[in-house]
Parts: C-alpha cells; sequence; structure tokens
C-alpha cells in the first residue's frame, strides 16, 4: 500500500475516532443504560483510535523502508481493537464472537509500534 493510503486511512481513524468519542461523551449513555464501565471502555477505544490516527500520519510521511509493517499492524490493530470495543460496548450478545479480536488488535497496535525501532 502506498503511504497516500495509511495518509488518508490515519485521517479517516481520527475523524471517525473524534466523531464516536463524542457520540461515546454525549449519546452512548442512553444506549448503554449509563453504565460507567461501558462509557469508559467506549472512550478508551476512542482515545486509541485516534491516537493510532496520529501515529499513521506520521508513520505515512517517512520513507516505507524504515518501518515497512508499522502502518499495516497500527491500521489492522486499531480496527480490531476500537472496532470491537465499540460492537461489544452497544451489544455485548450479539458480538460475543469478536471477543477474541479485542486482544489480537491490542498485540497488533503493539507490534506496530515496536516494528518501528527496527
Amino acid at each position: 500500500m502506498t503511504s497516500t493510503f495509511y495518509w488518508k486511512a490515519g485521517a479517516t481513524l481520527g475523524l471517525t475516532g473524534v466523531g464516536l468519542g463524542a457520540f461515546g461523551a454525549h449519546g452512548l449513555a442512553k444506549h448503554v443504560d449509563n453504565d460507567a464501565k461501558k462509557i469508559k471502555n467506549w472512550e478508551m477505544a476512542a482515545h486509541y483510535q485516534i491516537l493510532h490516527g496520529l501515529a499513521l500520519l506520521v508513520v505515512s510521511s517517512v520513507p516505507r523502508v524504515i518501518h515497512p509493517y508499522a502502518a499495516p499492524l497500527m491500521l489492522g490493530g486499531s480496527i480490531a481493537f476500537s472496532g470491537t470495543i465499540y460492537a461489544l460496548t452497544l451489544n455485548r450478545e450479539k458480538f460475543r464472537f469478536m471477543g477474541p479480536v479485542t486482544p489480537l488488535g491490542g498485540v497488533a497496535m503493539i507490534a506496530g509500534w515496536t516494528a518501528l525501532l527496527f
């Protein structure tokens, strides 16, 4: 994939992360019976999504030969991690099968950061 793709992916993660974070702050409570744990999980998912969107903007600006795996791991990990938390927060029973994907997304994000070391 090109750096343009990851730049746009980073911008999209940032854009949707801010929107989902705003929903979490202003509209989520009525959908989750004001469950503080669910609201906190949603906030964490939005926070990680925005952080990794910013990271993708930076990583996409550096030549890929330096970090060929960082961007795809960060992008895939962010989608898997945050996406499953959003789904599980809204309907845990319906999306229970996605539960094991959340930690895999976290591992992918960590691997993306690790890839920047080498």
